[in-house]
């Protein structure tokens, strides 16, 4: 393999760098570049970016197409709303909804669910469920990682309202299947390499179609929850900062144009802003690309977080999920994790963050630090803001989630 095709950020550990070298070994691939959060994913590892010439790979933009970070500054202070945090957390967590396969009880019609791909491409219109499911889903964050934020800006003391999740079943739906299309098994082996489709066959052009239609979907819904977040907090917003980081775009690097496939990495072109989130005990950032050759070399990407250093189940121990008498999910302990999850919310509440809901596979020393992991992307990113959490809302530590583990 050319060792200019891959520009490596940061310290991986090995099976990581496996994932990486082997995706940008393929032929089809021009360039690949591994920003400094990554860590193992389904056959292309989180944080990694890798641009095509003729192809996309359904694997590498990943199961959660659109997931993305929004951040909107809203007109408040903290100390307007911090006597109220714990009262502001309990109407946030109860207003949203956390976890797989729930609905938004507040129904959202949005022009997505007039684009004519639904009918245009055959697995959606052969499959009109899914189109019932995406309208009840609209607006919900899902398990895992994902979460609703209310933060301090550091040096102004504004309020702002971040959030994470993506296109939620319709993705995984679409994903599962182009995967499949493209021959590989979306239940398969994680470190296989990832199988492409040509964007000039009809498949590609489907899949090209069905992932924007999946974009515009996570854009509307993480759009509803700031909305909805600011008018709890009594709150207008000033300004919003939106990206997503799970997502295939169209591009021109070093004078051609490429199909650039980012996995847990956020477009940070010269100006463009992005919002990155810590873990629930560490600062967020907004960032800007800055004009540089490092930018350029790293395909004007950057983290979209912190990155995982230790597995769930390390965290928070084995669990198997067993159904009760009327058919509900339900956790038992068979092994257990490192995390003294009751320690981390004590530590919380003494620095005045208010925490709903989450587990020990979401603790902060899960994750890397978020300022140390920024620093090998100095040369390309300004921080412009730094936030500090006041509020951060999860899903529960006893939600099922088959595609989190």
């Amino acid at each position: 393999m050319d060792r200019n095709k891959l520009h490596i950020l940061g310290e991986h550990d090995e099976g990581t760098l496996k994932q990486m070298r082997q995706a940008v070994a393929a032929d089809e691939c021009a360039y690949g570049v591994l920003c400094a959060d990554g860590h193992k994913g389904y056959n292309v590892p989180i944080g990694a970016v890798l641009a095509y010439p003729e192809h996309i790979s359904p694997a590498g933009v990943g199961f959660d197409i659109a997931c993305g970070n929004k951040a909107v500054r809203l007109d408040l202070k903290a100390s307007e709303i911090r006597p109220r945090l714990n009262e502001l957390a309990e109407q946030i967590f109860a207003s949203l909804s956390f976890g797989v396969g729930r609905v938004n009880q507040t129904k959202i019609d949005h022009p997505a669910f007039d684009s004519p791909t639904w009918k245009e491409v055959p697995f959606l219109r052969t499959n009109q469920s899914l189109f019932a499911s995406a309208r009840n889903q609209l607006g919900t964050i899902g398990s895992g990682n994902h979460y609703v934020d209310v933060f301090e800006d550091q040096d102004t003391g504004n309020v702002w309202v971040g959030c994470h999740f993506g296109s939620r079943g319709l993705g995984h739906r679409i994903a599962s299947h182009f995967i499949e299309a493209s021959g590989a098994k979306p239940n398969g082996n994680m470190d296989s390499p990832p199988t492409l489709l040509d964007v000039n066959s009809e498949v590609g052009q489907e899949y090209i179609a069905a992932m924007h239609l999946a974009g515009d979907y996570a854009y509307a819904g993480r759009d509803w929850v700031c909305e909805h977040v600011a008018a709890i907090l009594g709150g207008t917003i000033q300004e919003s900062v939106h990206n997503h980081h799970n997502f295939a775009w169209q591009e021109e690097h070093h004078g051609q144009t490429y199909w650039v496939v980012r996995k847990g990495a956020t477009p940070a072109f010269p100006g463009q802003r992005g919002f990155v989130g810590g873990s629930m005990g560490d600062v967020s950032v907004i960032l800007r690309g800055t004009e540089s050759l490092e930018l350029r070399q790293a395909l004007c990407s950057t983290v979209h977080g912190a990155g995982r250093v230790m597995s769930r189940t390390a965290a928070a121990g084995k669990k198997r999920w067993v159904k009760d008498e009327a058919g509900r999910r339900q956790a038992v302990q068979i092994s257990e994790g490192v995390v003294n999850m009751p320690a981390v919310r004590e530590d919380l509440a003494r620095r005045g963050i208010v925490l709903k809901g989450a587990g020990a596979d979401e603790a902060p020393e899960v994750y890397k630090n978020l300022p140390t992991v920024l620093q090998h992307h100095v040369r390309t990113i300004q921080v412009t803001t730094t936030l500090t959490p006041l509020i951060v809302c999860m899903a529960g530590s006893d939600e099922f989630d088959p595609y989190k583990d």
